[in-house]
C-alpha cells in the first residue's frame, strides 16, 4: 500500500520566496538598460519565483515542493508494531482494573477493525 506524500513549503518559506522574487524583479528592472536580454530573463525568473511562492503563501492548496514515497515494507512493519503495542496497552489497562471487561472488548474490536481495514 505504497503512496506518495506531497510536501508544501511553510508560510515563512513562501514569504521568503516572495521577497526573493521581488528582489530579483527589482534588480532585473534596474539593470534592463545595461544588460538587456539577460536582465529581461532575470526579471521573468523573479516573477515566476515570486508568483509561485505568493500562490503558496495566500492559497490553502498551494503547490508541492517535493514528494516522498512511502516504503510499503516499513509502513507495514510499523503498523504491525503499533497494532501489537495497542493491544498490549489495552490488556494492561484491563489487568490493572482501569477499564471494565465491556470497555476492553469494545476497544479490542475497534483496534482489530482498524488493523484489518486500516
Amino acid at each position: 500500500m505504497a503512496g506518495k506524500v506531497r510536501v508544501r513549503p511553510s508560510k515563512s518559506q513562501s514569504l521568503t520566496g516572495m521577497i526573493g522574487g521581488a528582489v530579483f524583479v527589482f534588480i532585473g528592472f534596474s539593470l534592463i538598460e545595461l544588460i538587456g536580454t539577460f536582465s529581461l530573463m532575470f526579471t521573468i525568473m523573479g516573477l515566476v519565483i515570486g508568483g509561485l511562492h505568493a500562490y503558496n503563501f495566500f492559497s490553502n492548496r498551494g503547490m508541492t515542493s517535493w514528494e516522498i514515497e512511502e516504503d510499503p515494507i516499513h509502513a507495514t512493519a510499523y503498523r504491525e508494531r503499533d497494532f501489537e503495542t495497542s493491544l498490549r496497552k489495552l490488556n494492561k489497562l484491563k489487568e490493572d482494573g482501569l477499564i471494565s471487561e465491556n470497555e476492553f472488548e469494545k476497544k479490542r474490536i475497534e483496534i482489530m477493525k482498524s488493523e484489518w481495514y486500516g
